[in-house]
């Protein structure tokens, strides 16, 4: 029986492309590096600040100027994180009916903790457990944010799944011994994460929902 969720953010339960979007060409500018389009930001995301910044500036950059990039990215996003940023269709009564129905729920995301924790604050409430990438929280796929997330939950791996959207989440999944759940309005398209091995897929936050509660029911 599955009693616990555990989701990732970026791509999963926010849209946050366009306001990453806007923070890296901000640091791109103060770089005088070319700036960078929707979908390579797209391609860019998944594994982290830094290695988001890492694969947006041109190759062969200093570590100086890559560290500049870093922190003006930082800078901007600090202040400018909510502007295009929200909820996919449909998340938030998902988490309201999980919440009725006695599921636990934690985030557990790349996103640094600067910027995870008031967001998630602030637009997901009742999400009980929110864990970024810090200096004592490693990024994904390594599974010690999900160890921590199942700790203070008190469930055990065998009661969770994992929600995320892309190939970093699924070798997390994988890593931790969480059943999977893809979802397909995110980051990555079907054919991407299709070539990864993945086979189980959501298409919307009702069959999402409709999945989890059947196995909560489950003895």
């Amino acid at each position: 029986m599955k009693n616990t969720v555990i989701f990732d953010l970026d791509g999963t339960l926010l849209n946050t492309l366009e306001d990453l979007m806007d923070a890296v060409n901000f640091a791109m500018r103060g770089c005088s590096f070319p700036e960078r389009s929707l979908e390579e930001i797209r391609r860019f995301v998944g594994n982290g600040v830094r290695v988001l910044i890492r694969r947006a500036v041109p190759e062969n950059t200093s570590e100086e100027d890559y560290e500049k990039a870093y922190s003006l990215f930082r800078e901007y996003y600090k202040e400018n994180m909510e502007v295009h940023t929200r909820p996919y269709d449909g998340i938030d009564e998902l988490l309201s009916n999980l919440k009725k129905a006695g599921i636990k729920t934690a985030i557990v995301t790349n996103k640094a903790d600067f910027a995870a924790i008031p967001l998630c604050r602030r637009m997901f409430p009742s999400v009980e457990v929110v864990i970024g990438t810090s200096e004592t929280v490693v990024p994904k796929p390594d599974p010690c944010g999900v160890y921590k997330a199942l700790e203070i939950l008190g469930s055990k791996k065998e009661e969770a799944f994992y929600v995320g959207d892309s190939e970093v989440d699924a070798q997390t999944a994988f890593n931790s011994g969480l059943d999977l759940i893809s979802v397909l309005w995110g980051f990555r398209t079907k054919e991407e994460l299709e070539k990864t091995g993945l086979s189980r897929f959501v298409s919307d936050t009702k069959e999402l929902e409709e999945v989890i509660i059947e196995s909560s029911k489950l003895s």
